[in-house]
């Protein structure tokens, strides 16, 4: 009876919370401080962030615009015969250009620039080595030239450059300004006499890698980036896809869908180098590929973006309301039909997005494509796919390790380059992302 009696007794009643006693003030004071706290470390976590981010862009740009320009000397050319070699009467005959521009590529255009910058007397050697370009591409847009006298401006070195664009500072010693005394008298000699202008650097953008920091370009490598991520996009985009509908539409739940699920979750979080290894035992060792070749770096790189394409491609499956799908099959469509016409177009949008994102991480990439040897020091711009050429990160790479003081402002103005390509990438994610999302 007495333990029937005490499991019936009445519950003892709380007294109300006094929240005007000095008690609960402050342990409201104290919960008020600490999410003060919160939001402060918050602040203080995103402004630290932001702030880094703010000094690396100041500082790639402030040290890559100027690669965006280039100094140009001012000589006057006479287009002897004599010198490049060259009878004027059979090229005045010749009317097929072709054959006009194979007598002009076998020209001493080289000594021609040798003799017009000698009459820049003690400041001959402020001329470029690779200026006589200039005259060449002068001579075949133009054949009748030929034996005239023009005003030419072409490239100085860099070193003349630097100074020009005020790269180094004069008042410092000798020994550590990184210039010569004679390439200050001679620039300053030449600036005096308005000889020197700064200008858009077309040769920047228009050109290959060269050995000399005022002849280098980045086109070479943009047009490497393209091919390899055209191959990269053309094998990852349907796999990543294809593999992303079976497994979330049509594989059947067992042991072996498990362990491909788990592995390509792990596939994701591996190192990109690993990839590159990957690559080079299997296409380059086995398969025989040509090496530096934008085939070979494309489908390293589709290996790596695979992974991120099946698993945001099934997230953006899963996001689909099973009611559409239910829909579906009430009014007689096919499971074929209801994936690839009703699930797979509202998911587009997020596998558009989640591929354009595995795409621009691939385009940063460095590692793999090292290691399968897209290092090489290419000159000339890649003619295919199975052609020798560099990429983007690579360049940089190359660049940021070189001696010349002139491939500074070059690496920061390709990484500027770069830093664009891929904003506009993840602008165009967020674009497709805000214009097809829709909310159930």
């Amino acid at each position: 009876m007495a333990t029937l009696a005490s499991s019936t007794a009445m519950p003892v009643e709380r007294e109300p919370t006094d929240w005007s006693s000095t008690r609960m003030q402050r342990r409201i004071a104290r919960r008020y401080a600490a999410e003060r706290n919160f939001r402060f470390l918050g602040l203080a976590a995103l402004g630290l962030a932001a702030s880094f981010l703010v000094f690396l862009l100041f500082t790639i740009v402030r040290d890559g615009w100027t690669g965006f320009l280039n100094t140009e000397v001012r000589v006057a050319v006479t287009y002897e015969p004599a010198i490049l070699g060259l009878d004027a009467g059979r090229i005045a005959a010749t009317a097929d250009p072709a054959a006009r521009r194979a007598a002009f590529r076998q020209a001493d255009f080289a000594g021609l620039m040798l003799a017009a910058s000698e009459q820049l007397g003690d400041f001959d050697s402020v001329v470029s080595e690779g200026a006589w370009l200039a005259l060449r591409d002068r001579l075949e847009a133009d054949p009748a030239l030929l034996g005239q006298t023009e005003q030419v401006w072409v490239p100085v070195r860099s070193t003349i450059d630097l100074l020009n664009k005020g790269k180094f500072d004069l008042e410092a010693p000798e020994i550590s300004r990184g210039v010569s005394d004679r390439d200050i008298r001679a620039w300053q000699a030449l600036e005096a006499q308005g000889k020197l202008r700064t200008g858009f650097n077309g040769i920047f953008l228009s050109t290959a890698d060269s050995t000399v920091p005022e002849l280098a370009g980045i086109w070479g490598a943009a047009l490497g980036s393209l091919l390899t991520l055209l191959v990269t996009i053309a094998v990852s985009f349907p796999v990543g896809v294809g593999a992303a509908i079976w497994l979330e539409e049509f594989a059947p739940r067992n042991r072996w869908t498990d362990i491909i699920e788990v592995s390509i979750n792990n596939l994701a979080a591996v190192p990109s180098i690993i990839f590159g290894l990957l690559g080079l035992a299997v296409f380059l060792n086995v398969f025989g590929m040509p090496r530096s070749a934008p085939l070979v770096g494309g489908l390293t790189l589709a290996l790596m973006t695979l992974p991120v394409i099946v698993i945001s491609t099934r997230v953006a499956i899963k996001s689909v309301p099973p009611s559409i799908r239910d829909a579906a099959l009430g009014i007689g469509a096919s499971p074929i039909q209801v994936v690839f016409q009703h699930v797979v177009p509202l998911a587009l949008p997020g596998i558009l997005t989640g591929t354009i994102i595995g795409i621009a991480r691939a385009l940063g990439e460095t590692a793999p494509l090292l290691l399968i040897g897209m290092r090489a020091f290419v000159v000339d711009t890649p003619q295919g796919f199975t052609q020798p050429a560099t990429v983007l990160p690579v360049q940089v790479f190359l660049w940021s390790d070189d001696v010349a003081r002139g491939f500074i402002e070059k690496t920061s103005a390709a990484i500027m380059v770069l830093m664009m390509i891929l904003i506009a990438m993840n602008s165009v994610a967020i674009y497709l992302r805000n214009k097809f999302e829709r909310r159930w």
